[in-house]
């Protein structure tokens, strides 16, 4: 009999999420445990999503039997910093449907989440994958589990023909794919290969609790709504990033060091990432725009600050491949280390799949918009456009005419 690749839950628990979603919702319990935020889904390859809106909607109902177990709460304890007054808080959290606003308007499924950052921050990733698996469930019925392991093993096939076992000792490559996964059991299997099976280094995944499962450590910093919230929280939006940079310096002392530069673009980023963060953080991470372009500013960046580019690490997470990943790693060794997350690519990639492009963003903090400009002109998003030019102009970002 062959193997279902779709599980009974979609979501398994409340740790079925990306870890920065814990790091970053341990920030905002310790400095913003009242602001008031706004999200807001967007289907980028404009599906009509709306067939499936009441089995989406009974899937976020689910949500709210979720809380975490002795043994999971365990889990996050050997964590260490992971502090005690969050995990007690997340040991009482569960998802609160009131903040959740869905429907159909102008023609197209709509998403708001509204609610305290705190109690609204963990409904990302899980809604994301709802809607992805919702979807795959009605196009794909006829799926086997087997089709994503060879279509794993044809992509280790092409690696070990295509790369000398010396780049292989060196090439880290990490799951990064929950959000947009084709289904859970998907995502599982695709790990536990990884794991198993990967002729490069795999560090591991950014799903806690898929790293609990496989006993690895999961992966994770900071994402967009860290910064883009800061646009609102700090008394001059010119200090925004400082602001937030300041912030989770504070938090965790030099642990998490991964900081993430395209919210407003890297341009931008990088005049505010003096010597005082290039030197705490550990690397940089790129989602939009060329990564070799990024890759090459940020080494002059750090030859700049007086900082051997060899003490850090840039970590590659936008729309990547083996292949492409492979290209950038001799693009840059032996001048920086890299890293590689990879995530659609590794959980929505089977033959006849087409995976889809969605995404659920801040759009407001404390009743005042938020923006990712980012460095490429398809991923700015923003509410409303006059901030946007305003955010521009503050930091001297010119505009991209047509694209926004």
């Amino acid at each position: 009999m062959s193997e279902s690749v779709f599980a009974d839950r979609i979501v398994q628990n409340l740790l079925d999420t990306d870890f920065y979603k814990l790091t970053m919702m341990q920030a905002v319990l310790h400095n913003y445990p009242n602001v008031e935020v706004e999200w807001e889904f967007r289907c980028r390859n404009s599906e009509d999503l709306r067939p499936y809106l009441a089995e989406i909607r009974y899937q976020f109902e689910r949500l709210a039997d979720l809380s975490l177990s002795a043994d999971q709460l365990g889990f996050l304890e050997r964590i260490s910093f992971l502090k005690p007054d969050f995990l007690r808080f997340l040991g009482l959290f569960r998802f609160n449907l009131r903040y959740v606003h869905t429907g159909i308007e102008d023609g197209e499924l709509f998403i708001r989440l509204r609610g305290p950052w705190l109690h609204v921050i963990l409904f990302e990733v899980p809604m994301l994958a709802i809607i992805s698996e919702v979807r795959n469930r009605y196009r794909y019925r006829e799926i086997q589990l087997v089709q994503a392991r060879e279509q794993l093993y044809r992509k280790f096939d092409w690696l070990t023909a295509n790369a000398s076992s010396e780049e292989l000792s060196e090439l880290q490559v990490a799951d990064f794919g929950t959000r947009r996964r084709f289904s859970y059991r998907v995502q599982e299997e695709v790990v536990n290969v990884l794991k198993h099976d990967f002729p490069g280094r795999f560090v591991g995944t950014s799903n806690v609790h898929l790293s609990r499962e496989l006993n690895m450590k999961p992966l994770g910093t900071m994402a967009h709504e860290w910064i883009m919230a800061h646009q609102q929280l700090g008394p001059r939006l010119i200090d925004s990033q400082i602001a937030a940079l300041d912030c989770w310096v504070r938090e965790y002392r030099g642990l998490l060091g991964i900081a993430l530069t395209d919210c407003i673009t890297t341009d931008a980023f990088l005049g505010d990432f003096d010597l005082f963060f290039a030197k705490l953080f550990d690397g940089l991470r790129h989602d939009s725009g060329d990564p070799i372009l990024w890759a090459e500013k940020a080494i002059a960046h750090y030859h700049k600050l007086g900082i051997d580019p060899m003490s850090k690490t840039l970590v590659f997470s936008d729309s990547l491949s083996l292949p492409r990943a492979l290209e950038i790693f001799r693009a840059l060794r032996g001048r920086i280390n890299v890293s590689f997350g990879i995530g659609t690519n590794l959980t929505c990639d089977i033959p006849g799949v087409e995976p889809m492009s969605i995404v659920l963003k801040m759009a407001a903090c404390n009743g005042q918009p938020v923006a990712k400009i980012s460095d490429e002109a398809g991923k700015t998003h923003c509410k409303d456009p006059n901030f946007v030019a305003y955010l521009r102009h503050v930091f001297q970002v010119p505009a991209q005419p047509g694209k926004e």
